[in-house]
């Protein structure tokens, strides 16, 4: 079958594929991404993937199996409050989570019932003079199906009439750890599994009769829905229990997290986990693919001027390199694998003499080679595993247990998740070209990094160079001695730094870019201003071109979040309009970098409340700037307005009153001019408007003036954009209010679909109607947005990141009790916004009546 929107692509084989786990195990040091023989063992054979039982982490289930996105449970510390009430919720949690899991397990057996369905009939044939099987064949193929039908049949029927008879009493865990107890039978399934899907294979091209049944078997929809039944091909589902063998644990653990202490479902629930986690350590423990290492000599040579950590793209795949720029050459190196106690040794992949290397720009004759990029959603997704494990590894100090494995293995993780993001995050590419062979391609994060390589390289190219040829052992004394000359030893993430390095800033930086003086003659002139963010940087933020100018004075304001940032860079570039100009590559800029600097940001300088001054001198031109920083915790204080008159600061329920409307004007004017032109606009909604500019449109629209429309269509259309998510933020309540955010923040960390689906449906009933029909207007709009994405750049995901963490805050009182882990809690609180805000972009479009109308919503999808 297809993927669905939002998974990712099959780029293993289907065993390969088969229980990927969320620990991105990709290699024993976890950054090297030669993975070309990843899953196999070292006879050659292919071995089975690692299938993750950890409680932190949803398995990420790859291709096929993967329904829904897996998004880590939120600390419960966060979540639960004492008191009665929240054991009433937590108990409506427990039925809501049962529901969905109730109708994802109906999905199912009828998945199985579908798979047995041409069973008997080619058994019946099997014995006669003309088989379309064998016995042998179809005992393969169906092995187990029958007993695993069995055993979800039975805890289906006996969990259905204690839903449909629901009360806070009803205890339902005998049944869970009497399903644990048979889970031994996926144990013979999953040792099938390759042998099923390859006999399937295998009889499928042999046979026309079985190619047609295998490729049409119909699945019943569940008895509640309209849909009949769909047809799915038999290796879609033989894959269903290999999904579903981890979804079990999900809902243990959703269970548990809402099933007070003193429940007696509680230590049965508990029982039954623990059962499900030993079955898949047990499964774990057979799959150890190793590899052996090889070692080379050791030497020294010449000097060294700059190296780094660089992503290549080399046969279509990703592959961090160490990349060393001598003084006459540029050599590039992969890490080997070492055994246990043997020094860390490189390995050369190819080397350029700088006489030979030219820097190249794509021209026609020239294809770019395909690169499979990570969306953002998965991009987010790991940043926000990444904040959870940040925030247990903070537990973890604090608890001083003296439990140094459990926080070991948490920082091993955390490396482990952050090479990964370092590994497919970067997009910028930088190509380099020996004028006698090759060409090579690496990806950076930054503009910044690409034109520092290619300055250092451009200076060393200035001295009159010789070619040179290495022989086979002078290049391994070289390449031996890259390990002593090094000086970036570690790659850049987190868990390589010293625990009492700055943990960086969390909260917004706002700048004001003034002005530029030095330009030796007259250019239409630009300042980029990017942050660090999880080890690498980000363009945050454009001003507008100057035109034909040598003093640019843009007096531009911008707000920037930082994510534990550290340092804040400033680029200048020359525009280039000359389209002859223009090189044919998706994210090159062409435009020229007249020079770029960078300041670090210091908690004390900025955190005052008043505005900071700097200069920042680069290549002879300064560029002028303020800037000011904001935490998180006081950008949460929402100031209602003194006057009810206005629209900004005051209720949404007051407002729409007022003007005898569902939504907002302010709300429906902007969106409708954004629409009207400025839905190709690159950035919309990210690129920040001018602050004066949107100052000047809060003031008209609270004073309600005559001139609004004449107004809204002359205005930098980023301006537009930028006052709807102000009104937004300035609500005195966010828009999906402070009542139900820990309800939404438990929602959409649960790991079952189903259940997700129900309770992520239940809450929006539960949103009072002006701020259920703004947010349902405001979430047909993003979508409009996103479909003009290869043009505007703002996909679902880019635009849930802007809108997400303004829609939805935890209330002051909330986050009192937290802020001495600030930064980790902030972090996955943001992240967890996000995930809610996707979720509904992503889902298909909710109408009100349906909502209303529904009061069990049960997802047909599992």
């Amino acid at each position: 079958p297809e993927p669905m929107a939002g998974e990712r692509s099959p780029c293993f084989s289907p065993l390969q594929c088969l229980l990927l786990s969320a620990d991105f195990n990709y290699n024993t040091d976890g950054y090297d991404g030669d993975g070309t023989d990843e899953h196999k063992s070292q006879d050659g054979s292919e071995t089975m993937p690692y299938i993750d039982e950890s409680p932190t982490m949803s398995p990420q289930l790859s291709a096929r199996g993967q329904d829904g996105e897996a998004v880590s449970p939120t600390p419960q510390a966060l979540l639960i409050p004492g008191g009665d009430m929240d054991t009433e919720k937590g108990l409506e949690m427990r039925k809501l989570v049962l529901s969905g899991f109730l109708a994802s397990e109906e999905i199912y057996i009828n998945q199985l019932e579908a798979l047995l369905l041409p069973m008997k009939p080619l058994k019946a044939t099997a014995t006669t003079s003309q088989p379309v099987l064998t016995i042998q064949q179809i005992e393969t193929i169906f092995y187990k199906i029958q007993d695993i039908f069995v055993v979800h049949k039975e805890f289906y029927d006996e969990l259905y009439p204690n839903i449909q008879q629901w009360d806070n009493k009803v205890t339902v865990g005998h049944l869970f750890q009497k399903l644990a107890s048979q889970l031994g039978v996926y144990k013979a399934f999953v040792d099938n599994y390759k042998v099923a899907v390859e006999t399937a294979r295998q009889c499928s091209q042999a046979n026309i009769q079985f190619q047609k049944i295998s490729e049409n078997l119909k699945v019943k929809g569940p008895k509640d829905s309209k849909d009949c039944t769909t047809t799915v091909t038999m290796e879609a589902l033989l894959y269903k229990p290999i999904d579903r063998v981890t979804r079990s644990t999900l809902v243990l653990h959703d269970l548990l997290k809402h099933t007070p202490k003193d429940h007696p479902d509680f230590p049965l629930l508990q029982d039954a986990l623990r059962i499900s986690q030993n079955f898949l350590s047990s499964i774990n423990e057979e799959i150890d693919p190793r590899r052996t290492a090889v070692t080379t000599p050791k030497g020294e040579a010449r000097q060294l001027v700059k190296d780094g950590f660089l992503v290549e793209v080399s046969e279509g795949t990703r592959k961090l390199r160490h990349v060393f720029l001598f003084t006459d050459l540029l050599l590039c190196a992969k890490t080997k694998k070492m055994a246990v106690g043997k020094h860390q040794q490189y390995d050369c992949k190819w080397y350029i003499p700088l006489a030979d290397l030219a820097f190249q720009t794509l021209d026609d004759t020239d294809v770019c080679p395909h690169v499979h990029t990570m969306s953002e959603e998965e991009i987010e997704e790991m940043k926000m595993k990444i904040s959870v494990i940040k925030s247990d590894i903070q537990k973890e100090k604090k608890a001083l247990k003296g439990q140094t494995r459990a926080l070991d293995r948490l920082r091993k993780k955390m490396n482990e998740q952050e090479s990964w993001l370092l590994l497919h995050s970067p997009t910028i590419p930088f190509r380099i070209h020996n004028k006698h062979g090759k060409s090579y391609l690496f990806l950076l994060s930054s503009d910044y990094e690409r034109s520092e390589w290619r300055e250092a390289i451009q200076k060393l190219q200035k001295k009159d160079l010789q070619a040179c040829l290495l022989s086979s052992v002078e290049l391994q004394v070289l390449t031996g001695s890259c390990f002593k000359l090094r000086t970036v030893h570690n790659i850049p993430v987190t868990s390589n730094k010293d625990d009492d390095e700055s943990p960086g800033l969390y909260g917004f930086l706002h700048v004001i870019v003034h002005s530029a003086t030095g330009f030796k003659e007259s250019a239409n002139l630009y300042c980029t201003l990017e942050v660090d963010s999880f080890g690498y940087f980000v363009s945050k933020a454009k001003t507008r071109v100057f035109r034909d100018t040598t003093e640019p004075q843009w007096n531009e304001e911008f707000e920037i979040e930082l994510e534990g940032s550290q340092c804040l860079r400033i680029l200048c570039y020359e525009k280039c309009y000359d389209k002859s100009k223009l090189n044919k590559d998706d994210n090159e800029i062409v435009d020229k970098i007249m020079g770029k600097g960078q300041v670090q940001l210091d908690p004390q300088t900025v955190q005052s409340k008043n505005w900071h001054m700097d200069v920042i001198e680069m290549n002879g031109i300064k560029v002028e700037f303020s800037m000011k920083f904001t935490s998180r915790d006081l950008s949460l204080k929402r100031t209602p307005s003194k006057k009810q008159s206005g629209v900004f600061g005051v209720k949404i329920s007051v407002v729409t009153k007022r003007e005898r409307s569902k939504v907002p004007f302010i709300v429906r004017q902007c969106i409708e001019e954004v629409e009207k032109r400025g839905i190709e606009e690159v950035g919309i909604y990210r690129i920040s408007g001018v602050a004066t500019d949107i100052q000047a449109l809060k003031a008209v629209f609270d004073t309600n003036t005559k001139d609004i429309l004449v107004m809204l269509s002359d205005m930098d259309i980023n301006a537009i954009a930028g006052t709807l998510k102000l009104y937004f933020r300035e609500l005195p309540e966010p828009l999906l209010t402070d009542r139900l955010y820990l309800a939404f923040m438990e929602g959409i960390a649960l790991s079952d679909p189903a259940a997700k689906e129900n309770c992520m449906m239940h809450l929006l009933r539960s949103l009072p109607d002006p701020n259920l029909i703004t947010f349902l207007t405001l979430l047909e709009h993003l979508k409009r947005v996103a479909e003009k994405e290869p043009i505007n750049k703002m996909s679902l995901h880019n635009l849930a990141t802007v809108f997400g963490p303004t829609l939805l805050r935890p209330s002051e009182v909330e986050t009192k009790g937290h802020i001495n882990l600030a930064s980790d809690i902030w972090s996955h609180d943001v992240m967890a916004q996000v995930q809610v805000l996707l979720y509904y972009l992503q889902h298909p479009p909710i109408s009100i009546s349906e909502l209303k109308r529904n009061t069990l919503y049960f997802s047909t999808d599992v």
